[in-house]
């Protein structure tokens, strides 16, 4: 047992409490509330952080940590299909052990920036076995394409077990609709569903990839017409509404990005019985990058979607940092609500992995999954000071266990 006191305790789920404390048993948060309290009821003295808010860890709902090599490696595109050919170009050069110190710094950086928990694309499963414990919880969602060549039945037949003493769990992530055929959706949404993992994909990133699905033309059309890519769902409406009607999308998907819907996408968001399960995952650093058209987060939240974020890869990001996400959206949508913006790196990405009330906030039954922000201030400020963080993180806490920075 171990009893952790700050200056304020943010559990999201509830009001900031001023001079509060967490007592946690066996890695689980079983009291909250002003210290005095929660000291009382355990008997044990406090480990007094000092002048710090102690809240939940972080989640990140979209990552690629296999790129975290190629920070400032392609410079801002004219085009989303110039950035896919360049990426495709690097990623011929680079080796495996390129691949695994990425992924080592990228944990290593999100850890620093009080991540406790992510949804990361792993493009190399099989590197999986030559990295070291990692100390936070990973869903890894095996990226599956078959533009060029088909997915053998293996990757479905074969069980995914996490290495002895990870957390986490496995997820799997056809591409983007452009790069994976209906029926491999159809069978990770089949696997996924039977054994209650993790779905997630890339949908409406682009107006390229929009002008693809909707009118069958456009640099990204090209690029894959010239790889030999099947046109029979082309031309018939948006991506979203294709992969719907061909039953490829199962209940509870995570959707990447979705930049480009209009009105008949956001109805379909709102009243089709599987759709309206979906959580969707803005990447405001990235969107940035590429110069998209302003994200539709207010249509989003008025059909009822649940709005995570994410950072995205740093092949179209300079950080692994969700308040550096916060503050990027905050500066999109200088209205929006700090503590939505919160719960949208906390509590709304637990909803998506199927974690709701295991993390993403501070109630008993938890995870002890906590980070600490240094924070001098009032008790009415910490949403403000939360959102507008920039340095590492003072301590972050894995199952009760410090993390070492």
């Amino acid at each position: 047992m171990k009893l952790l006191r700050a200056r304020v305790v943010y559990p999201v789920c509830g009001p900031a409490i001023a001079d509060g404390a967490v007592l946690v048993r066996a890695g689980r948060i079983v009291a909250v509330g002003k210290h005095r309290a929660v000291r009382a009821g355990s008997g044990l003295r406090a480990e007094d952080l000092g002048d710090v808010i102690l809240m939940p860890g972080l989640i990140n709902a979209h990552c690629h940590l296999d790129y975290t090599g190629l920070r400032k490696a392609i410079l801002s595109p004219r085009t989303f299909t110039q950035w896919i050919r360049r990426i495709n170009a690097i990623k011929s050069a680079v080796s495996d052990a390129d691949y695994l110190a990425a992924i080592r710094v990228g944990i290593a950086e999100s850890v620093r920036f009080g991540t406790t928990s992510m949804l990361n694309i792993e493009s190399f499963p099989d590197l999986m076995g030559r990295i070291e414990r990692p100390p936070l919880r990973i869903w890894w969602c095996r990226e599956l394409l078959d533009v060029r060549k088909p997915v053998g039945e293996s990757v479905f037949r074969r069980a995914q077990r996490l290495p002895h003493g990870w957390l986490g769990g496995w997820g799997m992530s056809p591409h983007a609709p452009y790069t994976a055929s209906v029926g491999l959706y159809r069978k990770a949404a089949r696997y996924c569903a039977m054994r209650r993992i993790p779905f997630t994909t890339h949908l409406a990133e682009s107006a390229e990839e929009d002008a693809m699905f909707r009118l069958g033309s456009g640099p990204l059309h090209d690029l894959l017409d010239s790889l030999g890519r099947t046109k029979r769902d082309l031309g018939r409406g948006s991506a979203l509404r294709g992969l719907l009607e061909a039953g490829a999308l199962p209940r509870g998907a995570v959707l990447a990005h979705m930049n480009t819907l209009d009105v008949a996408d956001l109805e379909l968001l709102r009243t089709h019985p599987v759709a309206k399960t979906f959580h969707v995952v803005h990447c405001p650093v990235s969107h940035r990058y590429f110069g998209h058209p302003e994200f539709s987060l207010a249509a989003l939240r008025r059909a009822g979607v649940r709005v995570s974020l994410g950072t995205d890869s740093l092949a179209s990001a300079d950080r692994l940092s969700l308040f550096g996400e916060m503050r990027t959206a905050r500066e999109t949508w200088p209205g929006l609500d700090e503590v939505e913006l919160i719960r949208m790196v906390t509590v709304n990405p637990a909803a998506a992995l199927r974690r709701a009330g295991r993390l993403g906030e501070i109630v008993m039954g938890a995870h002890a999954d906590l980070i600490g922000l240094p924070f001098a201030g009032s008790v009415r400020d910490a949403a403000a000071a939360i959102v507008a963080h920039k340095t590492p993180v003072t301590g972050s806490w894995v199952g009760g266990r410090g993390v070492p920075r």
